[in-house]
């Protein structure tokens, strides 16, 4: 029984059209805003908890007693972070295609081998880190709890901090800042490149989603336990105000950290911010690639 095509060439596989930059903008800022607002409590928990030098109190604690006796004020600091998290998660996702895209062509492969995989992640780190430091500074210094008293809003932080360390003081803790975020990228587009392989094809858009949410939660926690040394260094160096600066470099202060702490201090904060960037990292993947296909027009 012959088809009704014989004798004609096989269709050819439809061409993925490539989507423009400003969808992955879009996508990736709108899925960083939602991440945020769910997840800042633990943020502001994790960044006390690496400044605190000595023993500190459990993550339970930290976040029970800044519920009593903070309340609404938990969320002092969030105003840089939300400012900066659209062109952030975008720039992540945007920088993350265009160097994989760069890299395939260099190499003429169709998809990216593991290693591809993670110097994208890691060159997209390193340009996302420069747009966010200024913004991490602000925010670093209103979620310290030795500094309640100190500023009174974002604007009085930034014009104090601009009168007494000028328009550079933002840009304190740059290489801490890039060593934090090609780890976490590196680690982060890394493992999903193997996660996303290992897991079942999925055949539905459910299937899909849940694929989305746990290789985004597993690569966001691979992220973390790489990343957490270099975070917590950069809490630290961002904190410092005037006087002689105990913290400067990202490798040395890890070492002064270790030194003098012990290694586990390196990981200080780690469970608020696993807590928050591995679920986060879920939910960042989700929405960005629900609103990629929505802006597609396959939704």
């Amino acid at each position: 029984m012959s088809s009704g095509n014989a004798g004609n060439p096989p269709a050819a596989p439809a061409v993925q059209k490539s989507q423009p930059l400003w969808h992955n903008f879009v996508s990736g800022g709108i899925a960083g805003v939602s991440e945020i607002l769910v997840m800042y409590p633990l943020d502001v928990v994790k960044t006390r908890q690496q400044l605190k030098v000595g023993q500190g109190e459990s993550m339970m604690t930290s976040l029970i007693h800044m519920v009593k006796h903070d309340g609404i004020k938990m969320y002092r600091g969030i105003v840089p972070p939300i400012l900066v998290e659209a062109p952030k998660r975008a720039i992540k996702f945007a920088s993350n295609k265009f160097y994989e895209k760069q890299i395939l062509s260099f190499y003429g492969n169709a998809k990216p081998t593991q290693g591809q995989a993670i110097g994208a992640g890691v060159l997209a780190g390193i340009t996302e880190a420069f747009i966010v430091v200024p913004f991490e500074l602000v925010k670093i210094r209103l979620q310290a709890k030795e500094n309640m008293g100190k500023y009174t809003s974002t604007l009085d932080c930034v014009a104090k901090t601009f009168r007494a360390e000028g328009f550079t003081g933002f840009f304190k803790g740059l290489e801490s800042t890039v060593w934090r975020h090609a780890c976490w990228n590196g680690g982060y587009f890394g493992l999903i490149h193997t996660v996303k392989s290992a897991l079942p094809k999925p055949t539905n858009e459910k299937q899909t989603l849940l694929n989305n949410f746990v290789a985004g939660g597993l690569a966001g926690t691979f992220g973390t336990i790489l990343n957490t040394p270099a975070d917590v260094v950069k809490s630290r160096i961002q904190n410092q105000t005037g006087g002689v600066r105990k913290y400067n470099w990202c490798i040395p202060s890890i070492f002064t950290v270790a030194r003098e702490e012990g290694i586990g201090a390196l990981y200080k904060g780690f469970l608020p911010k696993v807590l928050r960037l591995g679920p986060g990292g879920g939910i960042l993947l989700v929405v960005n690639e629900f609103v990629m296909k929505l802006l597609a027009g396959k939704n």
